[in-house]
């Protein structure tokens, strides 16, 4: 691929990605951001969202949760605390996590840490909506 960027994001535990890719958006903290090739150096803090890239002619989408992304040399590496590809979401396991982040948060009799029971509502509705794009 001439003039391509390359696309790595791994976590703590795996590497989800490493590919050459033609544009890659980013869930940066201040707003989603795309990436071509040649583009000027870059380090943005990722929150919750969707990643997505163009390779082989079609997109391709990965669940981030919070992170880092650093760009430079057209390469775009991205150091997430977790990620995966939407065709390695399980939709059952996050509908789950979803309905009992619902219920926490309905919950008005138990002790609940509302920023935490949002942050997995949303973790689990992004999962759902990346894992739409299989």
């Amino acid at each position: 691929m001439d003039n391509a960027l390359q696309l790595d994001v791994v976590t703590p535990d795996k590497q989800v990605v490493s590919q050459a890719v033609d544009y890659v958006s980013a869930p940066g903290v201040e707003g989603e951001f795309g990436v071509l090739p040649n583009h000027v150096s870059l380090l943005s803090a990722l929150a919750i969202g969707a990643l997505r890239f163009h390779a082989g002619g079609k997109n391709h989408y990965v669940f981030i949760s919070g992170g880092f992304a650093d760009v430079s040399n057209n390469t775009v590496t991205v150091l997430a605390e977790a990620a995966e590809l939407a065709e390695d979401i399980d939709q059952a396991r996050a509908q789950a996590a979803r309905e009992r982040a619902e219920k926490r948060l309905a919950d008005k009799a138990e002790q609940v840490d509302n920023v935490r029971a949002l942050a997995s509502m949303k973790r689990a509705i992004t999962r759902l909506n990346v894992a739409a794009h299989r």
